[in-house]
């Protein structure tokens, strides 16, 4: 759909039952949020909250939340965009196929944004106090814009098709933020507006920062697109929303999106940070306190009918995982097109998205052996570890092709399994240690510090997993409640961790315990703190295994050994999973809100029958 602005949006919604609105007065401190994690675990509607405390300005959520809304959202353009990214990715398809793709130039040409300087009459002003002061989560270090489309441009190129729309978090108040007048804004250098920053800091310049919240549900989405290189975001908000995006530029000569429904303006000068932070981050865990860019705040602007949007970001499924998922739809199998030999790659949002990968290529080096064995697949997460976001994963496991062409890496359970039953501890783990990791795992050592480690099998199975533990099998003290998390893994519950140095010890003691244990149909042995919860089910498993540790500092083995500075192990692979006194604390929600929202959903108010 054409929508012209997010009310569009959501009227349109609301008239096919995607939307409900919540008429009773709303806190936005942790109130919004948790209505909006009760709608979505039930896989509920869009939310508009009409009447938000200390604030004049509804908010609406959950838009992204289903795939099947999205789609309908995006109903007559999805095709279409689809083609477009195809193209960029493989331009020789067009002249393989001209007349299936002679649209595609001309969308992208009509998609190209447009000037618009009469929409400057269409803003008001008012101040960051007044927005939705939106806090998600208890221990949050103030309210955040969780939907933001963020502008920069290129000092040294200016223009908007040298610009970059990301989404990156914007803390509007707390710490020591100057109220109206400063604002946090959160994003590693290596991002887009990392870059143009970069630019101005090297010609003394502060950066001219654009914020927009709401507008036409295409643009949000553009702004975390992983577009090919060459493809604007606007272009692409443009040929996605089938409007072209508009824009002019204020008296201080800042662009502001015409569409959107609240802009934010300000500046961002060289080397002029505050704390930022805790957040509730999407690993499931705060993302804590520490310096990062400082925007002073010169207008706030918005439509007369602005609808405020947001969203609450936390441990997987969320809203963002649907985000992805649409993202998915649209470029299909881009990164396997632009890493040879790849069939697939899974960032597992079960896992945070970012700690864990799991792949699928081919492995063709050696077909004269009788049984293959990792070599062009270690070539490929080679690759995929030196590709944009996937660069910040801890651990990778990539499987050959050849061995079941019906394997795929959308099914954690099966994947890790097939891993397991052929992979050989003795050669086939690879580690990257003293790397960089993603800035919001704390599992490392220090910020944006850890460890990678490559997972590769290839040939037949060498073990039949099993599904339950062998008979007179004895654990030291201290261990206990082990239980089968699936076939070949299980998880072992353990004493607290209390430093490096005690868990050599207690791994000493395991080690020496099972090293004469035929434990090989259970390659994999978690220790955690809690192993009923790690084994409940295997969403739990992968966040619990590979949030919490740090390969090259947590990974260890029964008959483990170095040779040629290659480690490895003869027995069972053991990662420690336990909570380490540097790692940040997981998200918990709030009991007394939670019991206020079974308020709320009683007969005769706005969500009963919802959650």
């Amino acid at each position: 759909m054409a929508y012209k602005s997010l009310a569009e949006c959501v009227y349109d919604l609301e008239k096919h039952g995607y939307l409900i609105r919540i008429k009773e007065e709303v806190d936005p401190y942790l109130e919004m949020a948790a209505i909006h994690l009760r709608i979505y675990e039930n896989r509920g509607p869009a939310i508009l909250f009409e009447n938000i405390k200390g604030s004049p300005f509804p908010a609406v959520s959950n838009l992204f939340g289903t795939l099947e809304r999205s789609k309908f959202i995006f109903r007559d353009t999805l095709p279409k965009v689809q083609q477009l990214v195809s193209l960029r990715n493989d331009p020789m398809k067009a002249l393989k196929n001209p007349f299936k793709y002679a649209g595609s130039a001309l969308s992208a040409l009509s998609a190209l944004p447009l000037k618009t300087p009469s929409a400057k009459n269409r803003f008001l002003k008012t101040s960051i106090s007044k927005l939705p002061q939106i806090v998600n989560w208890p221990m949050d270090g103030g309210p955040f814009v969780t939907m933001p489309q963020v502008y920069t441009e290129d000092v040294t190129k200016p223009g908007v098709m040298n610009s970059n729309l990301g989404m990156y978090r914007i803390q509007l108040g707390g710490n020591d933020y100057i109220q109206d007048k400063e604002i946090g804004l959160h994003y590693q250098i290596h991002r887009g507006i990392g870059v143009h920053q970069s630019k101005a800091n090297a010609v003394g310049e502060p950066l001219k920062v654009s914020i927009f919240v709401g507008g036409p549900p295409s643009h949000p989405l553009a702004a975390v697109m992983p577009l090919p290189e060459g493809l604007s975001e606007l272009t692409f908000a443009g040929a996605l929303g089938n409007r072209r995006f508009r824009y002019f530029y204020d008296d201080e000569g800042f662009c502001i999106s015409a569409d959107a429904d609240f802009i934010i303006t300000g500046m961002v000068y060289p080397n002029e940070n505050k704390p930022e932070g805790p957040f509730g981050d999407h690993l499931g865990y705060y993302s804590l306190t520490h310096p990062f860019p400082l925007m002073k705040v010169h207008n706030v602007y918005h439509k007369k009918d602005a609808i405020w949007s947001f969203t609450v970001v936390g441990r997987p499924p969320q809203e963002d995982t649907s985000f992805g998922a649409l993202i998915h739809e649209i470029t299909g199998s881009a990164i396997p097109q632009e890493i040879h030999g790849l069939k697939e790659v899974n960032a597992v949002d079960a896992a945070g998205v970012h700690p864990l990968l799991f792949a699928i290529g081919s492995e063709r080096y050696t077909p004269y052996l009788k049984e293959r064995k990792p070599q062009e697949i270690l070539t490929i997460a080679n690759h995929i570890l030196g590709k944009n976001q996937l660069s910040l994963a801890k651990y990778l496991f990539i499987a050959a092709r050849e061995d079941n062409e019906d394997l795929t890496t959308h099914n954690i359970a099966d994947f890790l399994q097939h891993i397991l039953e052929r992979i050989d501890f003795k050669t086939d783990l690879h580690f990257y240690t003293n790397t960089t990791i993603d800035t919001l795992d704390y599992s490392g050592d220090g910020l944006n510090s850890g460890s990678k480690v490559v997972f590769a099998a290839a040939g037949n199975k060498k073990r039949t997993l099993w599904d339950k533990f062998p008979e007179g099998l004895k654990l030291p003290e201290h261990f206990k409640n082990a239980t089968i998390a699936i076939p070949g893994v299980f998880a072992i519950q353990t004493q607290k961790y209390q430093s490096a140095e005690k868990t050599a010890a207690e791994i000493a003691t395991l080690n020496i315990a099972l090293m004469d244990t035929d434990l090989t149909g259970l390659p994999l042995i978690v220790l955690s703190d809690d192993a009923n919860f790690t084994a409940e089910n295997i969403n739990n498993l992968v966040w619990v295994t590979f949030t919490r540790s740090n390969p090259a500092a947590d990974i260890y083995g029964v008959n483990d050994f170095i040779v040629n500075k290659h480690w490895g192990c003869k027995g069972s692979l053991i990662i420690d999973a336990r909570k380490k006194p540097h790692h940040a604390p997981e998200l918990i929600k709030s009991a007394p809100v939670e019991i206020k929202i079974n308020e709320m959903a009683k007969e005769g108010t706005s969500l009963f029958g919802i959650i």
